[in-house]
């Protein structure tokens, strides 16, 4: 199974490049028509039709998957405010853990956190 990601506005685009540069396919919310101003439900639709993984600072997406499944799998960084440096270590230390939670769980909610990664 292919992962694919599509990064949310408050995260930095060089996150989606990070992700290419690991042989994921990634996208980032300004490669779409509305960029920065694509909304939540936006996103959501093309999550969806594009069976991409949400990855965000957003909790309203956990709260979205909490109470109505959707989107189908969201990857929700909780890191607090950090550099862009930081967060690709602390993403690149786990991403085969992470990778192998999304490719075993087709529906899935990753919460990153610095210590520890939560599955629900």
């Amino acid at each position: 199974m292919e992962l694919k990601f599509f990064v949310d506005t408050q995260l930095p685009p060089s996150l989606a490049e990070f992700f290419r540069r690991r042989n994921f396919n990634a996208t980032h919310v300004i490669d779409y028509p509305s960029g920065v101003l694509t909304n939540d439900k936006e996103i959501i639709k093309i999550a969806k039709l594009e069976n991409r993984i949400v990855v965000t600072k957003d909790s309203d997406f956990f709260d979205n998957y909490i109470l109505n499944g959707y989107p189908p799998s969201v990857f929700l960084l909780q890191l607090g405010n950090i550099k862009n440096s930081e967060l690709f270590s602390i993403i690149d230390n786990r991403l085969d853990k992470i990778k192998s939670i999304f490719e075993k769980y087709e529906k899935s909610l990753i919460i990153l956190k610095r210590n520890e990664i939560i599955l629900y």
